[in-house]
C-alpha cells in the first residue's frame, strides 16, 4: 500500500482504485502538511538565519550551503533572493544600522542636555541588549566592498545626530561650535566601545553603566576649557 493512499476492494474483479485519505498507512494519524512560504516570508527567514550565523561565526565562517541547509532549501534559492552571501550580509548590516540609528534618533526627545546624553546612552545600550546578534555583526568590519556598513561608519552616523545638540551647547557656553563634530565622535565612540565590553561581561547593570558613562561625559564637558592646553613637552 502506498503511504498516504488507501484502496477500496470490490467484488467485480477490477483493480483496486486508490483513494487518498491523507493518513499514513497503519498509523491512523494525519500527516502534517508542509506550508509553502511566500517569497517575502522566505526572504525574511533567510535574513533571520543569516543574521544568527553571521553573529556566531562571522562573514568568512558562514557558507551559503549552511544558510540554505538551515532554511531547508537549496543553494539557488539563496542566490535567487540575494545574489549570494555578500548580498545577504549587506542587507543584514543595513537593517541593523538603520535599527540602531532609529533607536538613537527617536530617543532624543526634548530635555536638558544632560538628559539628552542619558537618552542617547540608554538607546545604544538598549540596542546592544535587545539586538545582541545585530551588534556583534556591526562591530566587525564589513567584508563587502563598500564605504558603508562598518562599525566606524555607524559611529559616525550616530555622532551626526549628537553634533547638533553639542553645537548648541558649545555656542551657549562660548565654545567654538565647529568643534562639536570632534566631541560628538569622542562621546559616541566612548559609549559604543564601552557597550562592546559590557556585551560580554554584562556587569554592572545597564542603568549603572549608563550613569557612569554620562558622569564621565557630562562632567568632562562641564569642566571644559575654552582653549585646552597641553602640559607635556610635546606640542605638535
Amino acid at each position: 500500500m502506498i503511504e498516504g493512499v488507501a484502496t477500496d476492494s470490490n467484488t467485480s474483479g477490477e483493480k483496486d482504485r486508490p483513494r487518498r485519505t491523507g493518513r499514513s498507512s497503519g498509523s491512523g494519524t494525519r500527516r502534517p502538511r508542509r506550508v509553502r512560504m511566500t517569497g517575502k516570508e522566505r526572504r525574511e527567514q533567510l535574513l533571520d538565519i543569516g543574521r544568527t550565523l553571521f553573529a556566531e561565526r562571522g562573514f568568512e565562517g558562514t557558507s551559503v550551503e549552511e544558510i540554505a541547509a538551515k532554511a531547508g532549501v537549496s543553494k539557488p534559492v539563496v542566490y535567487e533572493h540575494f545574489g549570494g552571501k555578500e548580498g545577504l550580509y549587506a542587507v543584514v548590516v543595513d537593517r541593523e544600522m538603520r535599527r540602531m540609528l532609529d533607536m538613537v534618533t527617536t530617543s532624543l526627545t526634548a530635555g536638558h542636555p544632560r538628559e539628552l546624553c542619558e537618552q542617547a546612552t540608554f538607546a545604544l545600550l538598549d540596542y546592544i541588549e535587545e539586538y545582541t546578534d545585530g551588534f556583534r555583526i556591526l562591530v566587525r568590519d564589513s567584508p563587502v566592498a563598500q564605504s558603508t556598513g562598518t562599525f566606524a561608519s555607524l559611529i559616525s552616523d550616530i555622532a551626526t545626530q549628537v553634533e547638533d545638540i553639542l553645537g548648541l551647547e558649545f555656542k551657549a557656553r562660548g565654545f567654538d561650535p565647529k568643534l562639536a563634530p570632534l566631541y560628538a565622535q569622542a562621546l559616541v565612540g566612548m559609549v559604543a566601545l564601552t557597550g562592546q565590553w559590557w556585551l560580554d561581561v554584562r556587569k554592572p547593570k545597564k542603568a549603572e553603566v549608563a550613569a557612569h558613562l554620562v558622569n564621565l561625559a557630562w562632567h568632562g564637558l562641564d569642566g571644559l576649557e575654552q582653549k585646552p592646553r597641553l602640559i607635556g613637552r610635546r606640542k605638535d
